[in-house]
């Protein structure tokens, strides 16, 4: 039990240290719509990927996986990996 309790303690001086030695965070200053766009672009394009890879995981062909993911990303992205089409 002490030696739990001397974990947490040294656990806690590190954290501390940690934080001092860290800047503080910025004021979050607000988002234009453009970068509202990219953040819900970004947001569709990783549960594209996720269900493809959720495809592939459930013993679907690469193709087939592949072709779900090209729809999912039409109009979003670019290339035949779904790659993000920044719009600046």
């Amino acid at each position: 039990m002490k030696l739990m309790i001397a974990a947490l303690l040294a656990l806690g001086a590190v954290t501390a240290a940690q934080a001092q030695s860290s800047p503080a965070p910025a004021a979050a200053k607000p988002l234009s719509e453009h970068v509202k766009k990219d953040i819900s672009r970004h947001r569709a394009m990783a549960r594209a990927h996720e269900d493809a890879a959720r495809c592939l995981e459930s013993g679907e062909s690469e193709e087939r996986c592949q072709k779900a993911l090209l729809a999912a990303c039409k109009g979003l992205a670019i290339g035949k990996y779904c790659g993000l089409k920044h719009e600046h």
